[in-house]
């Protein structure tokens, strides 16, 4: 169908209005013109050409051998093109590694830039450092110092994560954070993080990755919490090669979404469907779904259809092994662009020699721009080899010459030479050479190259500015000799009740947490107090509340997201591990999110309620603090510390301490327990034990019954597993007992071991020791049921004794 003047004027007026600015939008007579809209439609055209060029080029890089691994967005240009104008300054992205024309069309990538961090360009990839693969990007949330950017006046693109369905748990608290600013009562203190909550986050999927539980649990959550999340399902009817008849129940996401459409007097979610290849309709029903999402805080659901995937899934492999040849037909003659194409001469948009000279600019344009990224990232690395060579030949005889050129005869002749090449080769010379007359230049040579590029692999796994955690100081309680003492939970109750008066930042939540204070009752009569909007539960979904809080505290606030139990910690293990943990390592520093996730565990009853998977948690969660308190005072102590710095952190309360009676501090919050620190709790001179938790107690025990024998105990109780004994004090007590035992509640081989290795290897404790040391740990089962479960199945205080009094006698 021609195009006509009024569909010009209802489908593009409401968004012209706002190409300019998002917040002061002012309709000209410029922008209304045709002529402003071809330009529009044109730009839209060469945007979605760039990108397939990218995509194109990019894929031949890989299989040329100067990338490693390519990822593309081909074949969802058009969908994206549309999508971008109605991406506002202040909405968030939490997308996937399809998205890159999305990123061109908003500006916040460019084909220089995107090259770049396909060849894993350290100093020039923008989002990552060079640490992350193609297509994964990101913007700055935060600066150097670890404030937070004015993000109500940025397109904002939170990190991206490569497993599927990864984005959806983060995208959940993106959008919930802007519920989260419309409710409050302090919006005055957060003008530079939302614009009174009218933010939407745009979610990006595979049609594929709909069938991850991640997805059903983030859809169920956003409808139960009304919240502005807009989902859109790129549908290209294979998720890699397997068909979506195997994947996804009716073949297809919007009928199985069905049931939780909205209704009158019903939450619920939004469905819209649309062909992917129709530019027209994509930008009609985009604008119309997004701008109700905006307004009602409803969820929507865009179910992209007919989209098509040229290169197939990856540079990992054919399309054409498992597409008909009536499929890859078809994907040819309903390519988005082409049908763009013949749109815009139906439409008289533009005419075929225009096109022509057109479409051969941009693609000229994209090569030139993947050329200035190659030279850039290749120049230094051939720099570095001349000057490695050099050094190697230098002095040689003609002999060892000859031997030296064959060595590196590879290396200088590899067009695409890698950083490790340069490694390599030099080491076999010298190994081949082991007289060579310039051996310490060539070393000194391979060193500085070492301490040159290894920091770029390895900085910012955790803030390293003013918000690192590691920089708050710690602060002793202070208890007076009149201190009231009350039950843990109590001293925890008193806490929070003064957190959420003085930080308007501060959000908690979880399963039972809002109106019955959670189990234990540390938010005892907080909700009705602080309100609902503050402190409020949660239904059964742990990797939904890990994302909701993720979300969360990347928009600048500060949540305490509660897991019930230490044994549901692995419902939300991988968004922890694969989001929150990575977060600020991946984005090379320019994300952070400081969120604090609750739980209590270790000793209680049964199978599934006395776990302490310690091991699993010290490595699976790099990037996160773990802290450990013995009690509950340690604990406010570790939740001011985190609430001073910006990195996230995972703090475990003792489940059977809640009733122990402790003393009130008089500076509860100001208290602070230092990260790495540990703090002896028990001088001694024959023995050093090692623990946290609930197990301290058990060790005092056996200690007091020592001492009666003649053994003098030392305890120490390390407060936080990550970091671990930063300032090494662990080692100054070895070196003074001589012997030492490391006893916690997980596995064999689990915390224990790595409390050891961190002692005796990476501290050199093994220098030190008149006697083997051990490990006391659970055993390797799961703990059984009751109380002589735990006994039979946890270290206990004749177990610790009697290995100790065997540790003497050596």
């Amino acid at each position: 169908m021609i195009l006509s003047n009024s569909w010009f004027f209802m489908l593009f007026a409401p968004y012209f209005c706002c190409m300019e600015s998002t917040l002061d939008p002012v309709l000209t007579p410029e922008m209304l013109s045709f002529e402003a809209f071809k330009k529009s439609v044109l730009e839209d055209y060469r945007i979605a050409l760039m990108s397939r060029e990218v995509s194109l080029l990019g894929r031949r890089e890989v299989l040329t051998g100067k990338a490693k691994f390519g990822i593309f967005g081909d074949g969802k240009e058009i969908a994206q093109v549309a999508l971008a104008k109605f991406f506002q300054k202040g909405d968030f992205r939490s997308g996937y590694y399809r998205d890159q024309t999305l990123m061109f069309a908003m500006g916040t990538s460019n084909v220089e830039d995107y090259f770049a961090q396909l060849y894993s360009d350290v100093e020039n990839d923008p989002y990552s450092g060079g640490k992350n693969m193609n297509a994964h990007f990101a913007t700055a949330f935060v600066n150097e110092k670890g404030e937070w950017h004015d993000l109500v006046n940025r397109f904002n693109i939170s990190a991206d994560i490569a497993p599927t369905a990864g984005q959806m748990a983060r995208a959940l608290g993106l959008a919930y954070a802007s519920k989260c600013f419309k409710q409050s009562k302090h919006k005055d203190l957060f003008s530079n993080l939302s614009n009174d909550g009218n933010e939407v986050c745009f979610c990006t999927i595979g049609d594929a990755s709909t069938s991850e539980g991640q997805f059903w649990e983030v859809i169920n959550a956003a409808g139960v919490l009304q919240i502005p999340l807009a989902i859109f399902v790129y549908d290209d009817g294979y998720g890699i090669s397997v068909p979506t008849k195997l994947q996804t129940t009716k073949g297809s996401i919007s009928e199985a979404l069905q049931g939780l459409q909205k209704e009158t007097n019903t939450n619920g979610i939004k469905i819209f469907t649309v062909k992917g290849w129709d530019y027209a309709a994509l930008c009609e029903v985009f604008e119309q779904g997004i701008t109700y999402t905006r307004n009602t805080h409803v969820p929507v659901v865009f179910h992209v259809q007919e989209l098509t995937q040229p290169q197939g899934h990856s540079t990992s492999g054919s399309h054409e092994r498992y597409k008909s040849t009536e499929r890859l037909q078809w994907e040819r003659e309903w390519d988005g662009i082409k049908k763009m194409r013949e749109w815009l001469l139906l439409n008289e948009l533009s005419n075929e020699p225009d096109l022509q000279i057109f479409e051969a600019q941009v693609k000229q344009a994209v090569r030139d721009a993947k050329l200035r990224a190659w030279n850039k990232y290749i120049a230094p690395i051939n720099e570095k080899l001349k000057q490695g060579v050099a050094l190697a030949y230098q002095g040689l005889s003609q002999d060892d010459l000859l031997i030296a050129q064959q060595l590196t005869q590879e290396l200088i002749s590899n067009r695409e030479p890698l950083k490790r090449d340069i490694f390599r080769a030099l080491h076999l010379v010298l190994e081949k050479i082991p007289n060579h007359p310039n051996k310490n230049g060539v070393l000194e040579f391979l060193s500085n190259y070492h301490t040159e590029q290894a920091p770029y692999y390895s900085k910012n796994l955790y803030n390293e500015g003013p918000k690192s955690t590691l920089n708050v100081a710690g602060v002793p309680a202070i208890i007076n000799a009149d201190a009231t003492t009350l039950n843990g939970y109590e001293i925890l109750n008193h806490y929070f009740d003064e957190l959420f008066t003085s930080n308007p930042l501060v959000y908690a939540f979880g399963e039972d947490l809002g109106n019955i204070g959670d189990v234990n009752q540390g938010f005892a009569g907080l909700q009705i107090k602080y309100g609902a909007d503050r402190i409020f539960d949660t239904g059964i979904r742990e990797q939904s509340i890990m994302g909701q809080a993720h979300g969360m505290a990347m928009r600048g606030l500060r949540p305490i997201a509660e897991i019930q139990y230490l044994d549901y910690l692995l419902y939300g293990l991988q968004t922890l591990s694969d989001d929150v943990a990575t977060l600020h390592y991946r984005s090379n520093g320019l994300q952070s999110s400081p969120v604090i996730i609750r739980t209590r565990g270790h000793r209680l009853e049964g199978i599934f309620h006395s776990g302490s998977p310690m091991g699993v948690i010290i490595n699976a969660l790099r990037g996160m603090y773990i802290c450990v308190p013995r009690n509950m005072v340690q604990a406010v102590g570790m939740y001011n510390t985190l609430l001073a710095g910006n990195d996230p952190a995972l703090l475990i309360e003792c489940l059977n301490g809640y009733r122990l009676k402790e003393q009130m501090p008089t500076n509860l919050m100001s208290f602070k327990v230092a990260l790495g620190v540990p703090e002896i709790i028990r001088e001694g001179n024959d023995i050093t034990i090692v623990s946290y938790g609930s197990t301290i107690r058990i060790i005092e025990d056996a200690a007091l019954r020592l001492a009666e024998m003649g053994i003098d105990c030392e305890i120490i109780d390390v407060q936080t597993l990550l970091p671990f004994d930063i300032h090494h004090q662990i080692l100054a007590s070895l070196k003074k007992t001589n012997r030492i035992v490391f006893v916690d509640e997980d596995v064999p081989g689990g915390g224990s071991a790595y409390m050891y290795q961190q002692v005796l290897e990476v501290q050199g404790g093994y220098k030190w020791l008149d006697a083997t040391a051990r490990t006391i740990s659970a055993k390797a089962h799961r703990p059984a049921y009751a109380s002589d479960g735990d006994y039979f199945s946890k270290p206990n205080t004749e177990e610790i004794i009697e290995k100790i009094k065997e540790m003497m006698s050596e």
